[in-house]
């Protein structure tokens, strides 16, 4: 089947381009501040330039920060208080290892669009990229996306709404009870607070915690509830990519989700797959959603490829046709990423 024809296309002119950013799109840095206490400089640093033997120089204050070293902040006593007088255990100085800051600094990189510098997890993951990320930040694609949707058509809502159903169906989500989740959160949102008592169904929507793109189901055990702003932020994200420890660790106790899960990187639902191993399953699947055999075939490509199995194989009337097709796509797919690597 033809990929469906766009219906709109948004034509830009005067568009700014910093020569900064020029070819940078890709390019991600560490960013952290000086470790010379009486210095304010953040530094920006390329992160493939950055090796097990670095020495990085403050701008500013020409303070060296060195695989190896470390930088120490006081000295110590360790005291027994329960004895009288009170007994010294152990001197010492706090100091911090310069291998660790900069292996914990925040990752950024440059927006193709707004031309500023951000932190890596305010741009979507992608694949095929040599970052592994949208060239254009969360922002600036929610802006676009603003833009061009103005003009939807009713049938693109609808092909909308079956992709979002043939997720569900395949996560085996069941029916949720929403005051029971409302109940649970205290029927504020998770991320910032909010009160969300008096508010609409549509501005209290309840999060796939895991994403319903990995065939993760919704259920009243699981689900999270957001207010609308931070559930279209953290919409299609693994909770690891979205959430701070702290708030994994709090979720994993209002979820029943393991905090391991929670903290992974993005997998598919094991009984997902497993279901997908079921020949009448896949039948089913391919005809019910005949029409979006296009979505079909991307989500067999990504199962494919993070995951090894290929559920066509346990179709039994799946045409050659549409085999060829999603290897072919698969194969473009694995070169883009093999080149950009």
């Amino acid at each position: 089947m033809a990929r469906r024809k766009p219906y709109t296309k948004v034509v830009k002119t005067d568009q700014i381009r910093a020569d900064h950013v020029r070819g940078m799109g890709d390019t991600v840095f560490k960013g952290f501040q000086c470790l010379n206490s009486e210095c304010q400089e953040f530094i920006f640093i390329q992160r493939d330039q950055i090796g097990d033997d670095f020495e990085i120089i403050c701008p500013t204050c020409n303070t060296i920060m060195r695989s190896g070293d470390e930088s120490n902040f006081y000295d110590y006593d360790l005291v027994d208080t329960r004895s009288s007088p009170p007994t010294v255990i152990e001197t010492g100085q706090f100091t911090i290892l310069h291998d660790d800051y900069i292996q914990e600094a925040q990752e950024y990189k440059y927006c193709i669009i707004c031309n500023t510098i951000k932190p890596l997890h305010l741009f979507d993951l992608h694949q095929s990229r040599k970052s592994g990320r949208q060239g254009e930040c969360r922002l600036c694609k929610k802006v676009y996306n603003t833009i061009k949707n103005q003009t939807r058509l009713t049938d693109q809502h609808r092909e909308a709404a079956q992709k979002r159903r043939m997720y569900l169906d395949l996560s085996g989500g069941i029916k949720i009870d929403s005051k029971q989740i409302h109940e649970r959160f205290g029927y504020r949102c998770f991320k910032c607070g909010k009160d969300l008592r008096n508010v609409t169904a549509k501005e209290r929507p309840l999060d796939h915690t895991l994403p319903a793109v990995y065939l993760w189901p919704l259920t009243s055990e699981n689900a999270t509830l957001l207010c609308r702003d931070h559930n279209g932020e953290k919409s299609g994200r693994w909770p690891s990519e979205y959430y701070s420890n702290n708030e994994l660790k709090r979720l994993a106790v209002l979820t029943g989700i393991e905090y391991d899960v929670l903290i992974a990187e993005p997998h598919y639902n094991p009984a997902a797959l497993q279901h997908l191993q079921d020949s009448k399953v896949v039948d089913a699947l391919l005809q019910k959603y005949a029409a979006y055999m296009p979505e079909i075939i991307k989500l067999r490509n990504r199962i494919l490829q993070h995951e090894g199995f290929d559920f066509f194989k346990n179709s039994t009337t799946v045409s050659p046709a549409w085999v060829r097709q999603a290897d072919t796509e698969y194969q473009r797919v694995i070169r883009a990423k093999d080149n950009s690597g």
